[in-house]
């Protein structure tokens, strides 16, 4: 059940992370999802590092963090993916 709800929020994050950039992303859904997986994983591990992964209630810092690791990896996927494939402009 893990495996299903990193999914879940990685495809979350990741929509939203691409919603915030400005422009179009040329990367595919499954790619966005990975991202979205990969920040939200950056963002818990910053969450740790300063000290704010578990706290009462609902997880605020954490889960801001988690979106800005999830906009950072989505716009760096983009610009790897944009660059492998060859599609160098951005519309």
């Amino acid at each position: 059940m893990g495996w299903l709800w990193a999914i879940i929020v990685g495809l979350v994050l990741g929509l939203i992370a691409k919603a915030i950039l400005p422009g179009k992303q040329q990367i595919p859904l499954w790619l966005t999802i990975i991202c979205g997986m990969v920040g939200s994983i950056l963002g818990n591990a910053v969450a740790t590092w300063i000290g704010v992964n578990d706290t009462k209630g609902i997880d605020w810092t954490r889960h801001v963090l988690q979106l800005i690791g999830a906009v950072v990896i989505v716009g760096l996927g983009d610009m790897l993916y944009a660059s492998l494939r060859g599609n160098r402009q951005r519309t």
